[in-house]
């Protein structure tokens, strides 16, 4: 299931009633037996998260509404996606002309200043950044930092570019949690090529879990 639903939304048992089309009671009981996630207010009225019911909906083969589905879709479409914030406009566009015919099942994004990056990343959430450092409005190693400590940002896999002459920053880069690093200018076919090895290399999420 997604992992980042909306958990601002809740609905009352009898909402949950309506959406699944039963009644109330069978609501209740499913809350009360533990098959339904809820939580009480302070009134003893049943409440549940959004992102909740779907789970539990989508476990039990149940007949979703359209905005149910629509959430699903995008959050499929996020987690299968990736950000590229530079503020090269040109090669902005290049970067992702040319990797959508490399990886064509995944889906693209662009950010071109740290104020654009911000607002994309924390509605996004991808699963991968593309990271300028030299960026108008922000510390690209700060929000390297941020993207990979902060939980609202899903710990992206950060793949950092840079045109920096400094031969730390290399370095840098990868302490505070860059996962790969290419200098500018780039040639495309090694960044694609070392991007593929390195999504080949992570294991399949069920593994990790095991």
């Amino acid at each position: 299931m997604a992992k980042d639903l909306n958990k601002t939304v809740v609905y009352s048992a009898l909402e949950v009633a309506n959406i699944c089309g039963v009644v109330n009671q069978t609501a209740i009981n499913w809350i009360r037996n533990g098959h339904l996630k809820a939580f009480s207010t302070p009134g003893g009225q049943y409440r549940v998260y959004r992102d909740d019911l779907i789970v539990f909906m989508q476990n039990r083969g149940m007949r979703m509404p359209d905005d149910f589905l629509a959430i699903i879709a995008d959050n499929e479409k996020s987690q299968n996606s990736i950000v590229i914030v530079d503020d090269d406009r040109g090669l902005n566009n290049v970067l992702k002309m040319y990797l959508e015919k490399i990886f064509p099942d995944i889906h693209f994004f662009q950010a071109f200043d740290g104020f654009e990056a911000g607002a994309l990343l924390m509605e996004k959430k991808p699963f991968c950044v593309l990271l300028d450092l030299n960026l108008p409005g922000v510390n690209g190693l700060e929000l390297c930092a941020r993207l990979k400590q902060q939980e609202m940002y899903s710990c992206p896999y950060v793949i950092v570019i840079s045109a920096i002459e400094d031969t730390d920053v290399e370095e840098t880069a990868k302490a505070v949690g860059a996962d790969l690093f290419f200098r500018k200018p780039l040639y495309l076919k090694d960044v694609a090529d070392s991007m593929k090895a390195f999504f080949e290399s992570i294991p399949e999420k069920d593994e990790e879990t095991k």
